[in-house]
């Protein structure tokens, strides 16, 4: 599915490719789930269906496949293929999050600054900024800007220390 998808080896083409991925998909391989639901969402060699899309990254993400917690994440947050809920993306970027996916945590910087759906927390907002930054993650660094004059030193001061706790544990114990 792999070969097909993008063009290595053999002609690209992109319903071949969904043909194979739905094989190694109904198998239970999770990367090929995310791909299956990377199609759908695209419309590339396959109708484009947002419900479906969502039924194969949840697949993925239950298996732990990170870019489908992020993209099942996504999905809530906007509503495409289920009712928003930001709680749930909340729960799916968190997961996410701590694999070490850098947009995800960025997402989760976004949510807690905005408080849509969860409580805003400006500490939390900084933390994950934070560790997404320094994962390379370029959108942070003006929120991060932005957001330290709007809070006091000690508030700058939790934060950079959950984003510590965050890396010393290695994503596992963050937020």
């Amino acid at each position: 599915g792999f070969m097909y998808d993008t063009g290595k080896g053999v002609p690209q083409d992109y319903a071949e490719a969904v043909k194979w991925y739905r094989k190694a998909a109904h198998q239970g391989f999770a990367e090929a789930q995310y791909n299956l639901g990377f199609m759908y969402a695209t419309g590339e060699g396959i109708p484009q269906n947002n419900a479906e899309a969502v039924k194969w990254y949840r697949k993925a993400a239950n298996q732990g496949h990170a870019g489908a917690q992020y993209n099942l994440g996504l999905m809530y947050t906007i509503g495409e293929g289920i009712p928003p809920n930001i709680a749930e993306a909340v729960k799916w970027f968190r997961k996410a999050a701590n694999q070490g996916l850098a947009e995800a945590q960025y997402n989760l910087g976004n949510i807690y600054d905005n408080g849509k759906g969860i409580p805003a927390s400006d500490v939390k907002a900084y933390s994950w900024w934070s560790v997404a930054k320094a994962q390379g993650e370029k959108q942070t660094t003006s929120n991060l800007d932005s957001l330290k004059n709007e809070m006091t030193k000690e508030q700058i001061a939790k934060g950079q220390a959950l984003a510590a706790e965050c890396w010393e544990s290695e994503f596992h114990d963050c937020d």
